[in-house]
């Protein structure tokens, strides 16, 4: 009987072995690793610095004489190339984006507007202001989609104009004279901001001006054109289109 004891253990010690065997390798297998964590999801707040380049065109200025009455706004709606830079600032609240920004942009010479008024005794007449430079300062409403912001802008600024210039095409005598005002303008626009990077994003924007105050200049009496004749430009209105591009500081960047 002992020795039928002794074959029963000899026998439960032989099946526990591969048991024991299984039980240390299910002990040593690694646990698989977790997934790297999410990046977190883009946000538009921080400050930034860009610089943008377009056009702009002014529009129903009615430049008037006071001497013949005439109306030496043709109609056109000339453009010139515009460059300059912008600061600002947003703050992201859900998806909700609130900002404001300030540009500044120079503008080319737009001195050479249409063909001229044909003034009686004179010859044709061509009378332009030169607008040099405008700035804003408005504040900025948007609405983020992950890299996307749609935005709408209002404010003010002001428009520096060095003066007018007046030709008779006729004879070719031509007087530009400095004033060197600057004019008050309130602002209203929108645009649209693609993020490509956390910092960097570009955008496209259109902006309505509406001048304020309008424009005058007397011609010098020892002019050899019109003396002492006075011209004045109502107030009109500026479009500008621009592409910008700007660097953000701030959440999720430097």
């Amino acid at each position: 009987m002992r020795a039928a004891f002794l074959k029963s253990v000899a026998a439960l010690a032989v099946l526990a072995i591969p048991i024991a065997a299984s039980a240390a390798d299910l002990s040593v297998k690694a646990r698989p690793a977790p997934p790297p964590p999410l990046p977190p999801p883009f946000n538009w707040t921080g400050f930034y610095i860009g610089g943008n380049i377009g056009g702009a065109w002014a529009h129903g200025n009615n430049v008037t004489d006071s001497r013949f009455g005439l109306n030496f706004d043709n109609g056109n709606n000339n453009g010139v190339f515009i460059g300059g830079g912008q600061v600002g600032a947003n703050l992201q609240l859900s998806n909700i984006v609130l900002g404001v920004e300030g540009d500044f942009d120079w503008a080319a010479n737009n001195s050479n507007t249409g063909n001229g008024v044909f003034v009686p005794g004179v010859g044709t007449v061509r009378v332009s202001a030169n607008d040099r430079w405008i700035t804003t300062l408005a504040a900025r409403f948007g609405v983020a989609y992950d890299h996307w912001l749609f935005y709408v802008k209002a404010g003010g600024g002001w428009l520096g104009n060095s003066g007018f210039t007046v030709t008779n095409v006729t004879t070719g005598t031509s007087i530009t004279g400095s004033t060197n005002n600057t004019d008050t303008v309130w602002l209203g626009g929108g645009g649209i901001e693609w993020a490509f990077t956390n910092n960097w994003s570009a955008k496209v924007e259109y902006d309505f001006l509406g001048l304020l105050s309008s424009q005058s200049f007397t011609v010098p009496a020892a002019s050899p054109l019109l003396a002492g004749d006075t011209f004045s430009a109502a107030k009109g209105n500026i479009q500008t289109v621009k592409f910008g591009i700007n660097y953000k500081f701030g959440m999720y960047g430097i």
